[in-house]
């Protein structure tokens, strides 16, 4: 059965920009004056693609069957300098953290992050020159005008990269769905299988003094993500735009060490500047650890993270987890 889901993080859509209204090649004639100089118009620019940020949408799902937008044409320019109007413009707004790629050259053109910020996706066609800027001592009665420039047709994938303070990196069934729902109001589906988290979950986690942060719960990685096994490119691209890495691996792993390094290592072979990122180590399902076991599995752990031990079913540790948190994305 497939997957249902208002999370859409990537879309492709054919962008038509409108032509340029011709240029006029008018002269004057009143009565007054039968045969009066050049006075045509300008043609209008046409319409142009633009993209909007807008910090109240998360999701690229009003675009998924759009599959194509079009601009108008600019209008014809008129007598006595009269420019055509311009085309109207195809405004799409979009989630802060948006990329627009380039289909055929797969190179990312711009990212939206700020609200009410524009960028023109696909340029309107210029307006055609009237024909009175081609008078002259010499050339008195021009009857010729510059052509206008055409719109374009390009095809542009939009694609969504989760912005958060907080991202949760861990394999599937590390406990990310259950923590988030824990900490927030977030209601992520939470099952003990594999790839129960198909899309990222955002929540608000409160903490002191009315201050508060935002969680990703993300696509579980697996080894070889990096290559795109699994739904690894979905899960890559999307903790690239979290500030500071929450790894997530239970108490009952064979070996928490290995576990760390091959996540550690995805994210380096995806993209080194990852490795950048602040990140915290938390080791969950602890209230099955006595504090024996929790001092044994913290001598086989890396000294370059820190490390803390948390039972979001049991409530353990989480408001040490929080403060441990704000000090790493204040």
């Amino acid at each position: 059965m497939a997957v249902q889901s208002n999370f859409i993080d990537y879309v492709k859509i054919c962008c038509r920009s409108g032509a340029g209204g011709s240029g006029s090649a008018h002269f004057l004639r009143d009565k007054w004056t039968s045969k009066g100089g050049p006075d045509g118009g300008d043609g209008g620019r046409g319409g142009h693609i633009v993209v909007r940020g807008n910090e109240q949408m998360w999701t690229l799902l009003h675009l998924k069957y759009k599959k194509h937008v079009i601009a108008t044409n600019g209008q014809p320019g008129g007598g006595s300098r009269s420019s055509g109007a311009e085309g109207e413009d195809i405004i799409l707004d979009v989630p802060l953290g948006t990329i627009v790629r380039d289909v055929e050259t797969g190179a990312v053109e711009f990212e939206i992050t700020e609200h009410g910020q524009t960028k023109i996706v696909t340029p309107g066609g210029k307006g055609g020159r009237g024909n009175w800027h081609y008078k002259s001592p010499t050339n008195q009665i021009p009857s010729y005008t510059a052509p206008a420039g055409e719109g374009l047709r390009e095809w542009k994938i939009f694609e969504l990269k989760v912005l958060a303070d907080v991202g949760l990196v861990g394999f599937p069934n590390a406990g990310k769905s259950t923590l988030l729902s824990v900490l927030s109001a977030a209601k992520p589906k939470i099952a003990d299988y594999p790839f129960t988290t198909l899309v990222p979950n955002l929540g608000m986690v409160s903490y002191r003094n009315n201050r508060s942060f935002v969680m990703a719960d993300i696509p579980g990685i697996i080894e070889d993500a990096h290559k795109g096994k699994g739904i690894g490119h979905r899960f890559l691209r999307h903790i690239e735009r979290n500030a500071t890495l929450l790894f997530m691996i239970p108490a009952d792993s064979d070996d928490i060490a290995k576990e760390y390094e091959i996540l550690l290592n995805e994210l380096n072979l995806y993209n080194p500047e990852l490795l950048d990122k602040p990140r915290l180590l938390a080791i969950t399902k602890a209230d099955l650890l006595d504090a024996e076991l929790m001092e044994m599995i913290q001598s086989e752990l890396p000294s370059s993270i820190e490390t803390t031990f948390i039972s979001s079913v049991a409530q353990q540790g989480l408001t040490e987890l929080k403060d441990l948190l704000w000090k790493y994305i204040a």
